[in-house]
């Protein structure tokens, strides 16, 4: 059922909550406003007419320049961990909640604006973002949707020509996220250091009405939704690590209750298999680096959890944080059995994953890319194709016969490894099958860094036809796409040492 954006229902109970928990605040507008580009999936989302959004009042109201009456916009207040070091600053400092969408169905969407102009918690910026950084959150948003991977949404890029001065002068601009909630770890940490654990009690009371209703009349409900927030996150991990997927910035301001991939800035893809990977060029000790996220969402969980302390018991609390490792493992292995065509659980899988991420390391194999190979290789084929495999690399430099005999020696050990699933008496598949299965797990397409980058240098340029093509594969990056056949191949070796900071 689509509606008009004036037919939408609103709710705007985050508005309801005391005036602690945020600051009303009205969006400064852009000048001369206009579409870049929006995502109909989001629409379906939000049971919005995509006709309403190519308006010209779309454009004007989610820049500030028209009021809407269901709006109720304000600035979320909260603190966090930045690279381990309270903060107590913290809120959104260039974004505003513009009001929460209820669905016929009974869900419901945060409009959220980002870049909407200054609110007390800018500090030293402008409030503002650019043209640049929308790009990247609107497309990696989509592309992590298509990946199947919990996160928040883009629903549109809104341009203008509002100067906004970075390195140099850019396109001020405006990105219209949706997301299930705009809470993140940092908001119970601002009211357990302020010391108001009366709201607190408030905040969690709201998160489990709203998200988590069957706790409700759970006897210890608080210490069931920290557990709940540890899956969420556990489960969002393992899918990070096992698409090769780097966040950059693992501040606990940046983790969301709901275990949604959330606020997207130098976030990277991997290419050439690197677990050292950073992305983030303001990262000088790599505290997150691609190998570092599962740890680090620990240490964020275990902030969350001294958060929660006035709650739930320490004992309570140790025991439940406890639990993520085992969860990030167990929801990790199956991800990498899917990836393989595996269905079985075999205690030697641990060996065959670890030998085969040695492999990708020594020949610099690019992730995506062989993963996507080995999904089209029979089983009579897998220890014969070390060739074909080979070829998910740029360059021969690491491809030393040491390390082509040790990817032999793996292929042999996944081959076996199949055949003997296959041969299983309660494994009913077939090999047709298991090939089909790898490819509706592995993608052909992801969102790499210099695919963003063409796409932002297009844009700024006023091309946007890029945006476009890139969305097309994103939002479905496990088909073949026969007409971006370049979108899917190895990167040039520029596109593989590109670096972003924070402010992009």
């Amino acid at each position: 059922m689509a509606r008009t954006l004036d037919q939408l229902v609103f709710n705007n109970s985050f508005s309801q909550l005391p005036a602690s928990f945020y600051t009303a605040v009205t969006p400064q507008p852009l000048n001369d406003p206009f579409l870049v580009s929006f995502n109909p999936h989001v629409c379906q989302l939000l049971e919005l007419n995509t006709k309403d959004v190519a308006t010209d009042r779309f454009a004007q109201i989610f820049t500030g320049n028209l009021p809407h009456p269901s709006f109720t916009p304000l600035a979320m207040k909260y603190t966090g961990h930045q690279f381990g070091q309270y903060n107590p600053d913290l809120g959104d400092g260039r974004g505003v909640l513009l009001g929460e969408v209820v669905t016929s169905s009974g869900a419901k969407w945060d409009l959220h604006l980002k870049g909407s102009g200054l609110t007390p918690y800018s500090r030293q910026g402008d409030g503002r973002a650019v043209l640049r950084s929308s790009i990247r959150e609107y497309l990696a948003s989509a592309a992590m949707a298509g990946l199947g991977i919990k996160t928040t949404h883009a629903l549109a890029i809104l341009s203008s020509t509002t100067p906004v001065y970075r390195e140099k002068v850019e396109q001020g601009a405006t990105l219209i996220r949706v997301a299930e909630s705009h809470i993140r770890f940092g908001h119970f940490e601002y009211l357990f250091y302020t010391q108001k654990h009366g709201d607190l009690k408030l905040l969690a009371d709201y998160v489990i009405e709203h998200h988590f209703p069957d706790l409700q009349t759970h006897p210890a409900p608080y210490a069931a939704m920290y557990q709940n927030i540890i899956e969420l996150t556990a489960t969002l991990i393992a899918d990070w690590q096992s698409v090769g997927f780097a966040h950059g910035v693992m501040n606990t301001d940046n983790m969301s209750i709901l275990g949604l991939t959330f606020d997207y800035g130098p976030y990277g893809f991997l290419d050439d298999y690197n677990p050292n990977y950073i992305c983030n060029h303001s990262d000088y000790s790599g505290r997150y680096a691609f190998n570092q996220q599962p740890s680090i969402a620990l240490w964020n969980l275990a902030a969350l959890g001294y958060a929660l302390s006035p709650l739930i018991e320490s004992d309570a609390a140790n025991a439940i944080l406890d639990t993520f490792e085992p969860q990030l493992q167990t929801a990790y292995s199956k991800n990498m059995r899917a990836k393989l065509g595996l269905i079985t659980y075999n205690d030697q899988d641990g060996y065959l994953f670890k030998n085969l991420f040695n492999c990708l390391t020594a020949l610099q194999l690019d992730y995506t890319l062989f993963f996507r190979t080995l999904s089209a290789i029979s089983v009579t084929d897998i220890a014969s194709n070390t060739t074909a495999l080979l070829a998910a690399s740029s360059t021969n430099k690491y491809h030393s016969n040491e390390n082509q005999a040790q990817l032999a020696t793996w292929l042999t050990q996944y081959q076996q490894r199949v055949i003997q699933e296959l041969d299983e008496t309660n494994i009913s598949s077939s090999d047709a099958e298991r090939l089909t299965k790898m490819l509706a797990t592995n993608p052909k397409f992801i969102l790499r860094n210099y695919l963003a980058q063409l796409a932002i240098q297009e844009a700024e340029q006023g091309d946007y036809s890029r945006i476009e093509s890139l969305m097309e594969v994103l939002t479905s990056p496990f088909d073949e796409h026969q007409n971006y056949q370049a979108m899917a191949q190895l990167p040039p070796e520029w596109g593989k040492t590109l670096t972003i900071s924070c402010s992009s």
